[in-house]
């Protein structure tokens, strides 16, 4: 199969009806990845096939529950998922932060190859960056447990927003773990197409 058939088969079990310049540019992302990946380690994931299924598809997965106009993507790495959600939300405002200059230089670089104005990157340590206004919404794929999150990241959450955590198996010990005044509001079990055995989470959390 394909990487354009995986992701299409990808995009219809996910109920994703993407134009086909979206759909191209996603593809031109996952290309992006294996090339950089060969000279920069930008991820362990290298496998083409697996891109699209394990980043691109993943990343897609919380696309539903994304309903704010602008975010904050904590360590994104690659750019994952705020690249992705850049490409497929052109309305969305898109910040991607990581402590990694090779991942920032690559997330600009990607801004610049696939055209994408609501896209700025971040070099900085997310508990020293201030952006000028706080964000309705702040998503982190791999970043750190929820409590160090939710921490280092209070200063960007703008009043009556959330915090969108990504992860595998349901997080029990994480959640004990959460610090005064913050709370879960929803924690909802995803489908990752193409690995069915994989279990996928995403953590809405709120102040109290």
């Amino acid at each position: 199969m394909t990487p354009n058939q995986l992701l299409d088969n990808g995009l219809a079990e996910l109920g994703l009806d993407l134009p086909t310049d979206t759909r191209e540019r996603l593809l031109a992302y996952a290309a992006l990845i294996a090339k950089w990946n060969k000279v920069y380690n930008l991820t362990a994931i290298r496998n083409a096939d697996e891109i699209i299924t394990l980043h691109l598809l993943d990343s897609l997965t919380v696309l539903p529950h994304v309903s704010v106009d602008r975010i904050a993507d904590i360590g994104a790495g690659a750019g994952l998922p705020g690249i992705v959600l850049a490409i497929v939300r052109p309305d969305l405002e898109v910040h991607t932060v990581d402590t990694v200059q090779k991942k920032v230089t690559f997330m600009r670089q990607a801004k610049i190859d696939l055209g994408l104005k609501n896209l700025e990157s971040h070099h900085v340590r997310v508990e020293q960056w201030q952006p000028p206004v706080r964000f309705p919404a702040v998503i982190s794929r791999a970043f750190s447990d929820m409590a160090d999150f939710v921490r280092l990241t209070d200063h960007l959450l703008a009043d009556g927003g959330h915090w969108l955590a990504m992860k595998g198996v349901y997080p029990h010990e994480e959640l004990a773990q959460l610090p005064a005044g913050v709370r879960m509001k929803e924690a909802i079990a995803l489908r990752l197409p193409g690995a069915a055995d994989t279990h996928r989470h995403l953590i809405v959390l709120e102040r109290n």
